[in-house]
């Protein structure tokens, strides 16, 4: 398993509609999350700053090719369509992330 965190802006006025979109999430992007072997997937909101922090558990063995089929179902690409106007993506993000992949730094449990 591996642990995951990444980091977007939120448009200030996209705020609530991002919430309201996030507090009824399509079963098909669950399913479609699931398949692609993720876990535990929160989303966090910072005010003032309008940042959204994310994190969720990996638990396959190929990110890659779970990241670029769940880029072709139909339906999240779809989903994403009504999220990413939300969101305001960091200018230092890396080529192709539409959220910045953050290190890990520490854990304990």
């Amino acid at each position: 398993m591996q642990r995951m965190g990444m980091v977007i802006g939120v448009k200030p006025d996209k705020i609530d509609a991002y919430k309201r979109l996030h507090a009824a999430v399509w079963p098909d992007v669950l399913a479609q999350i699931k398949g692609s072997n993720i876990r535990n997937y929160t989303i966090f909101l910072r005010e003032p700053e309008n940042l959204l922090f994310g994190y969720w558990e990996y638990h396959g063995t190929d990110f890659a090719a779970d990241m670029a089929e769940m880029a072709k179902d139909s339906r999240t690409q779809k989903w994403w369509s009504h999220t990413d106007p939300c969101q305001s993506p960091l200018a230092t993000r890396n080529a192709g992330e539409q959220w910045a992949m953050m290190e890990e730094v520490f854990h304990t449990d």
